[in-house]
């Protein structure tokens, strides 16, 4: 009989203000940084999900390309960083989770492509939870929704490993405002279109999904999660 591995403790951080982007990035080089040393000493500190919303940022992966900004990366009035996630630039808003899941991939798979699937799979299944019907696209990160024709990206997927422990994450367009998409091109795709979950499911609670999150994220990555406040 298959024995079925002993869930790992996760340690799940949310709360209901907003958290600056810088302020979140460096909370998770520190995460990192901690779970780095133990493994040095041989030891094992449990895996960490984020959860949080940001005010209006832009973020560009180390090797994004300024062609698909709309605007002056030197604009004072447009808050944009260069990060050392993977992908193209990206918009984080009011009204999108934001998940940074720090995870010792020695205790998962040492797969990076198993990785990014399983990140897109946790919000296939919470979006099915919620009768909304999504897909992957060939070549692409993140997950898509056919609507009305027209594929339409839902949510976006990026991340950075180092010695097999991650950060970054995903965003999910929850019900947050899309106009901000307007000022790039997401994802460096030329003709992508962006959706909200609230187009699907008018009534959503955005509280409702961060916990829906954080269950689907603890049963694909089999874990046994751990509620902690926001420092």
């Amino acid at each position: 009989m298959h024995k079925i591995p002993k869930a790992r403790t996760c340690l799940v951080y949310q709360c209901d203000r907003l958290i600056p982007y810088l302020t979140a990035w460096q909370w998770q080089k520190q995460l990192v940084e901690e779970r780095k040393q133990a493994k040095r000493e041989g030891q094992d500190l449990p895996d960490v999900l984020l959860l949080v919303e940001h005010s209006a940022v832009y973020t560009l992966g180390q090797g994004a390309s300024l062609e698909f900004l709309k605007f002056s990366p030197e604009d004072p009035n447009i808050e944009c960083h260069r990060i050392e996630r993977g992908g193209e630039v990206t918009h984080h808003a009011i009204g999108q989770l934001v998940a940074y899941p720090i995870l010792n991939l020695d205790h998962h798979q040492h797969d990076l492509h198993w990785y990014l699937r399983q990140l897109e799979e946790v919000i296939i299944q919470l979006l099915a939870g919620y009768g909304v019907t999504s897909q992957r696209i060939h070549g692409l990160t993140g997950v898509w929704i056919d609507n009305a024709g027209q594929k339409q990206k839902i949510a976006q997927v990026g991340i950075k490993v180092s010695q097999w422990i991650t950060m970054h994450g995903f965003a999910l367009n929850v019900c947050m405002d899309l106009s901000g998409f307007d000022r790039i091109v997401p994802c460096g795709i030329t003709d992508c279109q962006v959706c909200n979950l609230n187009q699907f499911v008018p009534d959503i609670a955005f509280i409702n999904v961060k916990e829906a999150i954080a269950q689907t994220f603890a049963k694909i990555f089999n874990l046994e999660l751990q509620s902690r406040q926001f420092p």
